[in-house]
């Protein structure tokens, strides 16, 4: 899935847009994505300006934004259907690794438990084939029109 396609099921627009690609995807199961980190994002020129570093808060927002295509597709909406999916809660999450600019991470999110306005789901971030970040996230639907 291309980012022209991304776009229809996520509001997110840069510079908050963290899915630039979805490599593998399995109805109600599974999707990896991609996250291409480079240096001209903004959040590097604060974080930290001599030794870049990718925030590991956006580490868990691109696996939330991976979650939410996930779930999307999985239920045949968009959110142009007048639904969102937020992120409610994360659990257990650890960072492994410094993400930095030249990476490429690599998002995936398996569904735990899907419920009817509401999914569990385990979230890992590699670089590689190493483990940048891991994490349980909680995403709730709810409806905006």
């Amino acid at each position: 899935m291309e980012v022209t396609e991304i776009w229809k099921y996520l509001p997110h627009r840069y510079p908050f847009l963290l899915v630039d690609r979805v490599i593998e995807f399995e109805a109600d199961k599974r999707i990896v994505a991609i996250k291409n980190v480079t240096i001209n994002e903004p959040q590097f020129t604060g974080h930290f300006p001599m030794t870049p570093v990718f925030p590991g808060v956006l580490i868990v927002e691109a696996l939330a934004q991976a979650a939410g295509i996930l779930a999307f597709k999985s239920k045949e909406r968009t959110p142009a259907d007048g639904y969102i999916y937020y992120l409610a809660g994360t659990d257990k999450t650890k960072f492994k690794r410094s993400v930095l600019p030249g990476d490429q991470l690599r998002l995936e999110v398996e569904i735990l438990n899907l419920r009817t306005h509401w999914m569990k789901a385990s979230g890992n971030a590699y670089v590689g084939d190493k483990l940048a970040c891991s994490s349980v996230l909680t995403c709730a639907e709810q409806k905006v029109a």
